[in-house]
């Protein structure tokens, strides 16, 4: 496997639409996905898009550490997740606010409305349908990837500027949360 290098903003790859995965199957889509789990656990992330490693491909991994999960909150997949071609369905109208940051924007967080709960589908690495219902840290993670498969980065979904922090001040935006 290979560490692969992340896109900076300001790069034109992370504001374009990510083209279709073809092929799920194909062993090079494979090894790409397994090229970026290794990659978004080194940056330390829990979730990596294609088009954050130059690659505009509608493809996402993540994994959501269960420390990382709040009181309550339903057990996200065990160890990585490898989606293709995925799709997020709003489950009810209630938004949440979160601290978000993002690898390809580093030394920043902030604050950011997203859907409490989704359902989300796509292609598993061997064709398969993967459906899941998702809430908490799972259902941000998967929308703040699926963002950056539309070319929006989670600056975009800020209600103001005022939310936003660089890490060593975000802790007093995360009392806000």
């Amino acid at each position: 496997m290979t560490l692969l290098k992340i896109v900076g903003m300001g790069h034109p790859v992370l504001r374009r639409i990510a083209d279709p995965v073809a092929d799920p199957g194909d062993p090079e889509i494979a090894r790409l996905a397994a090229d970026m789990i290794e990659t978004m656990r080194d940056a330390p992330g829990i979730g990596l898009a294609a088009p954050q490693i130059y690659r505009p491909l509608r493809l996402i991994v993540f994994e959501v550490p269960p420390g990382r999960q709040e009181e309550g909150e339903p057990p996200a997949p065990e160890g990585p997740t490898v989606l293709i071609n995925p799709e997020i369905v709003p489950l009810g109208d209630d938004k949440a606010l979160g601290m978000e940051g993002c690898l390809s924007i580093p030394g920043f967080r902030g604050l950011v409305p997203r859907w409490r709960r989704i359902g989300y589908r796509g292609l598993g690495l061997d064709g398969k349908p993967i459906e899941c219902e998702a809430e908490g840290l799972h259902a941000r993670v998967v929308q703040h990837e699926v963002d950056h498969l539309d070319g929006v980065l989670y600056l975009d979904r800020l209600r103001d500027l005022n939310d936003l922090a660089v890490d060593a001040e975000a802790r007093h935006l995360a009392d806000r949360a």
